[in-house]
């Protein structure tokens, strides 16, 4: 394999020669692309290969721009992106409109079916799919609308999740009183206290560890519901782009044939109709409800028993279910976290993968955007497999919320050389200072191991075609496997004791705290699975027509009567922030969470079932499920390695849930 990474040198000083070199790739592109046409014979390996080869090199040139607006966010690197989007849509949405190209893949696939490997045809088939969905065959007219609406999305969109960053970063809440932060944990109100007017006080903000930690232990409800209140109601401005997105959502549907937009978008999933997920989602709401409103019961029984008067509210939650967490099951974040210092969870959850899946990981000295952010080869029998960024402390400027994404994925270039891989795992957990480490809550544990599953699908891959290598090709609805596996690992306590070891003292994380959390898991499950069921229904209904925001927001009032068991109050406006369909991949698709949880959670139970640490099941895990990437359907690959078809009942066990 060439052992070529390209370093990560772009920063704000150097945007600019970073687009100029975009758009020569671009400009490129198009000159190749009309030469690869101009090929009398044309042949997968003539053809089809350099065409994505060439978008690959356009990738590796502007992944490190759109990843520097997420993680480094300033006017600069605003400008800059916002000045390729529409450039690179229109591009993308011109190929996928180029009749010479679709007419090329399906003659090639015609001639050549029976002799290509199943990632080729799997290549072939995608790609006359999406240029069928992209508008091929339609008129001139009706491509150039397509394209327009292209544009004008991925415009809206951005500027959504920009409104977003922009109101949750210009926002704090001063706490003067110290009897309102008392119960706060000392790193956590370390962190928070300021001097203004000479006088010590305690600032709060909305990006996530501040929020968590202030609505998770500050003891004073009116100031919880006000740090809450503006959670729910940042970047009113999404209100009227969100409307333009559906509309322009709904119509792109129509115009390729669609009745909605929720159909167009399961056109490339596993899923096969919107009723389906509808009634997928409805069924688990009903398995569910009555746990969750018994949950929900006790907890009200419990808060009244502390003084609470009336029920339970949104911003109470947090609050009241920690204190009886800690009384059930004698868990609190804050005793856990001395246990869980970060580049200590990284080191065990890396000792966990190489005794699961034979993975080594070397820490490598590299350029990178921030001091913070730690760089690593991975290797596996000595052969080296990729290279992989952890950005995992939150900072000012830095998109909420935690996620993985590919800088270069796994392929063979024009000479059959292999090229390796490249990841970024991004997450906002508690930052270090010159006092404390980075310290991880439980939950930002399972976070960490969720991220690292998506960057290993993408890491492992041996599929020689970049399009359908690592999560490339894989159904939308099934890439949330991987992750979800292996965050089931976290708890479990052959994993914790891979790390739990106190950051002062260096003692290992008591079998009882072991015991304590891993029987703590599923608390309040039911209504966290509510919840869930409450985003994922919501997203697919309002994709069924064109709806207005005041239809939106119907639509979500109806959804919370339905199956919501603690009604947010009326000011919430959850739309606003729902920047997982709005500004990102998840639109008429939130319920893949749900839907791909049941193919990991059957997974994970053949391991706790077969012993953690089964050489012949991790074995199998690895080449059927994390090395063959999109080359075949999911549900063909979970069925090489599982032997049979998933088991919904296995969703159910895992979150402890009895019908």
């Amino acid at each position: 394999m060439a052992q070529i990474f390209p370093e990560f040198t772009v920063n704000d000083e150097n945007l600019e020669e970073q687009k100029r070199k975009v758009l020569q790739q671009i400009k490129q592109n198009k000159e190749k692309i009309e030469k690869l046409l101009s090929i009398q014979n044309k042949t997968y390996e003539n053809f089809v290969k350099p065409y994505q080869l060439m978008q690959v090199k356009l990738n590796l040139l502007f992944s490190p721009i759109s990843h520097l607006n997420y993680v480094k966010n300033t006017p600069k690197t605003q400008e800059v992106y916002s000045s390729l989007l529409p450039v690179l849509t229109e591009y993308y949405t011109n190929l996928g409109q180029d009749e010479r190209i679709y007419k090329a893949f399906t003659e090639i696939y015609k001639k050549e079916k029976d002799r290509l490997n199943q990632e080729q045809k799997k290549v072939l088939e995608d790609g006359i799919r999406d240029f069928e969905l992209s508008g091929v065959n339609l008129s001139e007219y009706k491509r150039n609308k397509v394209k327009d609406i292209n544009i004008r999305l991925s415009q809206l969109q951005n500027q959504f999740a920009q409104n977003l960053l922009d109101a949750t970063d210009k926002y704090e809440l001063i706490v003067e009183d110290f009897e309102d932060v008392r119960e706060i944990p000392e790193t956590d109100l370390e962190k928070a206290k300021t001097i203004k007017d000479g006088k010590t006080v305690y600032r709060f903000t909305l990006h996530q560890p501040s929020y968590i930690a202030f609505m998770t232990y500050c003891n004073n409800r009116q100031k919880r519901e006000e740090l809450y209140k503006a959670y729910v109601t940042r970047a009113p401005e999404n209100e009227k782009i969100l409307e333009e997105i559906l509309s322009l959502r709904h119509e792109k549907a129509n115009i390729l044939g669609f009745k909605n937009y929720a159909e167009l978008s399961l056109a490339t999933k596993m899923a096969q109709s919107p009723q389906q997920v509808i009634d997928f989602l409805r069924e688990l709401a009903k398995k569910s409800k009555s746990q969750a409103e018994k949950e929900y019961e006790e907890l009200n029984r419990y808060a009244k028993k502390l003084g609470l008067e009336d029920d339970i509210q949104a911003y109470d939650f947090a609050y009241y279910s920690e204190k009886l967490k800690k009384e059930k099951f004698d868990v609190n974040d804050e005793l856990y976290k001395p246990y869980f210092e970060k580049n200590r969870v990284i080191e065990g959850l890396f000792g966990f993968l190489n005794r699961l899946f034979k993975l080594d990981f070397e820490k490598i000295n590299v350029p990178v955007w921030d001091p913070s952010v730690s760089v690593y080869q991975i290797y596996r029998k000595g052969k080296l497999l990729g290279r992989l960024y952890l950005d995992l402390e939150a900072r000012e400027g830095k998109r909420d919320g935690a996620w993985m994404d590919e800088w270069i994925t796994y392929h063979t270039d024009e000479k059959g050389n292999e090229i390796p891989p490249v990841a970024f795992i991004v997450a906002n957990f508690s930052p270090s200072s010159e006092d404390s480490p980075s310290l991880l809550r439980p939950y930002d544990v399972e976070t960490l191991f969720h991220e690292m599953g998506h960057a290993l699908h993408h890491l492992l891959s041996q599929i020689k075609e970049p399009f359908v290598s690592g999560i490339s090709g894989v159904e939308w609805d099934a890439v949330e496997f991987p992750s979800q596996f292996l965050e089931k690992f976290a708890y479990e306590p052959a994993v914790l004791k891979n790390f739990a070891f106190h950051y002062k003292t260096g003692e290992p994380l008591p079998e009882d705290m072991i015991n304590r959390l891993k029987n703590s898991k599923n608390f309040l499950s039911a209504l966290g699975m509510i919840r869930q069921i409450e985003f994922a229904l919501f997203d697919m209904l309002i994709h069924l027509d064109k709806y207005t925001a005041s239809d939106v927001q119907k639509i979500l009032d109806k959804v919370r009567e339905e199956v919501s068991v603690i009604k947010p109050p009326p000011y919430n406006k959850f739309q606003w922030s729902f920047s997982h369909i709005f500004a990102g991949g998840y639109a008429a698709g939130y319920y893949s969470y749900k839907w791909a949880e049941v193919l990991s959670a059957d997974a994970y139970f053949m391991f706790v079932d077969n012993g953690l640490y089964n050489d012949e099941l991790a074995e199998s895990f690895y080449e059927e499920i994390l090395t063959k990437g999109g080359s075949r359907p999911a549900m063909e690959l979970f069925k090489n390695f599982a032997g049979r078809e998933p088991d919904i009942d296995a969703l159910l066990r895992l979150s402890g849930i009895k019908t």
